[in-house]
């Protein structure tokens, strides 16, 4: 099952597979708003680059299991262990050989649980949470597509959800969240003390204790929301006559811990530098690649085994996959098809690089799930190009002189091979 989110509402999609209790995977990928022209929306036909907020949600028999974001790091599970004062047993814990490969997050909390660092209780009430913030950011996203697969559960299962109930109690939340607009506009917006004075006089001391402590600026009312326990209508429901009054003021977080890597409801995210990620065993196209792009603005990390590279790219979270065909071991096909076959890559661009122009080839590489794929030799524009297709434009800064490579990309002129 698969589609369009301007043609079925993830509601309905959530209660179609509660009522054929459905074991699999729900992927769904948001689109951007934009301001051109062009009715505010980019097309469902183009390939959105990995910075678009993407989620998973993980069924046993119609049920929920566990839900996130496909780019998902530990900080949210960091969040809520807080409440336990139990952040810091994350630097103690090895994530678990209960599925690494896809939910890191939800490995990282069963090593918590075998470790006896976190009760069954507890795990579960953050498995609730963590679901429930799922939830919301989804029944409010305007647009999208979805794919669910049938396939076996996650395993094992601490907790599982009723969809019915949930979706009651959420959808309600989401509705209660658009009257406060537009004073209130994301979750993943920071309050800032306005007037101390004046919200000092209206609340009590333990409360504006509180608050002040919070009202940083690089707090966001959704990291708020996880420190007390409360749901994120809650604490918004809370602020909002304060936010009115002007005594409170709500800014957006300056770097990516404090949230830029959450989707805002109805906007767009906090840009950053696109990373790409070349895979070759050729030394010349890596520094070649490497030079071009990084002149040109963008994040790239090459790597010269395929081996290496299944765990490396982990690490990385490119936005985009430069990939080679011929390498030893490890071919570009079987690379890619192992990478697409992750939640952590479903959506992520991958290009196959090859010296090989074929009907043939381009077929293999689109079944394997590539997007694209590049003929060698290529030339610095034709890079160029593609990578701005996928991710958008870096930063680019003046050429280094000194730059180990450019004697080399002078020799090559520009003729990658």
């Amino acid at each position: 099952m698969q589609g369009q989110l301007s043609e079925i509402d993830i509601r309905s999609i959530l209660q179609l597979i509660e009522l054929g209790q459905r074991t699999g995977e729900l992927f769904v990928q948001g689109y951007p708003t934009c301001s051109s022209s062009f009715g505010g929306l980019v097309s469902p036909d183009i390939r959105l680059p990995q910075s678009t907020p993407s989620w998973f949600i993980f069924f046993l028999n119609g049920q929920i299991i566990y839900a996130g974001e496909t780019e998902s790091d530990l900080s949210r599970l960091r969040d809520y262990l807080r409440r336990y004062k139990a952040e810091t047993t994350l630097n103690r814990a090895v994530a678990s050989a209960i599925a690494p490969f896809n939910t890191p997050e939800y490995g990282y909390l069963w090593s918590l649980l075998e470790a006896h660092l976190l009760t069954p209780a507890q795990g579960r009430s953050i498995l609730q949470n963590m679901v429930h913030e799922t939830l919301f950011d989804l029944l409010s996203l305007p647009q999208g597509s979805f794919t669910f697969e049938l396939g076996t559960p996650l395993t094992p299962q601490l907790t599982t959800l009723e969809i019915a109930p949930l979706l009651t109690n959420i959808i309600k939340q989401v509705q209660e969240w658009k009257q406060l607009q537009p004073h209130l506009q994301s979750p993943d917006q920071c309050p800032v003390v306005a007037n101390a004075v004046l919200l000092r006089e209206a609340l009590p001391e333990t409360t504006f204790q509180t608050l002040d402590r919070y009202a940083n600026g690089q707090t966001s009312l959704r990291k708020i929301a996880r420190y007390l326990n409360r749901d994120i209508l809650t604490v918004a429901r809370a602020i909002y006559p304060y936010v009115q009054r002007g005594w409170l003021q709500l800014t957006h977080p300056s770097s990516e811990e404090s949230g830029a890597n959450r989707p805002s409801l109805g906007g767009r995210r906090a840009a950053r530098v696109p990373r790409v990620v070349c895979i070759d065993d050729g030394a010349t196209v890596r520094k070649a690649v490497e030079y071009i792009l990084d002149q040109h603005g963008y994040e790239v990390s090459t790597i010269d085994d395929p081996l290496k590279a299944l765990s490396l790219v982990f690490q990385l979270k490119p936005d985009l996959i430069l990939c080679d065909i011929s390498m030893p071991e490890l071919d570009g096909y079987e690379l890619c098809a192992m990478l697409h076959q992750s939640t952590a890559f479903r959506q992520t661009p991958i290009v196959m690089l090859t010296g090989k122009d074929g009907f043939i080839d381009r077929v293999k590489a689109r079944m394997v799930g590539a997007i694209d794929y590049l003929t060698k030799p290529f030339g610095k524009s034709e890079l160029l190009m593609l990578v701005e297709k996928y991710v958008g434009q870096g930063q680019p800064e003046p050429p280094d002189p000194h730059h180990p490579a450019t004697h080399d990309l002078e020799e090559l002129k520009l003729n990658i091979t």
